[in-house]
């Protein structure tokens, strides 16, 4: 059993990106990852081995760590966390908003939005996890699996499972977690990339096309899946998911009702271009906020 380790104080993060209350919100707890809580005025998250407390006071980020944490690690793991080296503003405008008033809307009210970059595996297993399930089911879910599965962090907390101890761990184990029927194939994809030392790093270099047809192979991925691996764990911003929610906004706010999936896929590859995936998160956003039609 892990002491738990009192957070020390709150300093800011100055090299932050620009947010506003809205887009750093939206950033952290708006469906791109699940190991985020609120707790009072902050976010508490965790990636790989780092955790943090963010929050967002008088237009800046403040952070606070577990005593004892490596501040310039945890700093380094930030940055790359963020995409702190992404031109985000520069992509929004490079997006058609100009001549499609729904996308203007939706970075009006979310300016300052963001794409993590996820580590790869975690965004995987996650997303596998998410299979019918709303946001604070799939955050459940990911933390049963933590508890029981994962390595010891600073704060008293676990890490997410790697696939190896996945494998190790077996399919009825799984289950304990409430993972349900996605128990199968979340272990059979473990024992797939058990089997295959270095094929998730391989995908990951992958030209997207063929990185998203390699994530098509395992177990349980589908498209959206793997669009979702691609956007917040490779920065591939063209990977554009299509859930049940996204769809609907599609056909309703751009009145394509009757367009199959692979016809949507179209229009949004041609409408949004190169950076369609960073669209679809401020349509998501906007469309939770009751901004735009859903």
């Amino acid at each position: 059993m892990v002491t738990p380790k009192k957070f020390g104080s709150w300093k800011p993060w100055e090299e932050a990106p620009e947010f506003t209350q809205e887009s750093f919100v939206e950033t952290i707890n708006g469906g791109q990852a699940f190991r985020w809580k609120q707790v009072a005025e902050f976010y508490e998250g965790r990636w790989s081995s780092n955790v943090v407390r963010l929050r967002y006071n008088n237009g800046m980020i403040e952070y606070s760590l577990p005593f004892g944490s490596d501040q310039v690690n945890t700093l380094k793991g930030l940055r790359s966390y963020f995409a702190c080296d992404t031109n985000f503003s520069d992509i929004a405008d490079s997006l058609p908003w100009r001549s499609d008033p729904i996308l203007a809307t939706a970075i009006k009210n979310f300016t300052g939005l963001r794409i993590l970059r996820q580590p790869l595996a975690e965004t995987l297993l996650c997303f596998l996890c998410s299979s019918t399930k709303q946001i604070p089911q799939i955050k459940a879910i990911c933390e049963a699996l933590a508890l029981d599965l994962g390595n010891p962090l600073e704060d008293g907390s676990y890490t997410l499972p790697d696939w190896g101890s996945i494998a190790n761990a077996g399919e009825q184990r799984l289950r304990s977690a409430k993972l349900g029927y996605r128990a199968k194939y979340i272990y059979k994809t473990a024992l797939f990339l058990a089997e295959r030392p270095g094929w998730l790093e391989g995908t990951e270099a992958a030209p997207t096309q063929e990185a998203r047809a390699r994530l098509m192979e395992l177990p349980g991925v589908g498209r959206k899946i793997a669009d979702c691996t691609l956007l917040f764990g490779a920065g591939r911003l063209e990977a554009f998911p299509i859930d049940t929610w996204v769809g609907k906004i599609l056909t309703r706010a751009y009145q394509l009702e009757g367009l199959k999936q692979t016809q949507l896929q179209n229009f949004a590859r041609i409408h949004f271009g190169t950076a369609a995936g960073y669209a679809q998160q401020y349509l998501f956003a906007a469309a939770r906020a009751g901004y735009i039609p859903s």
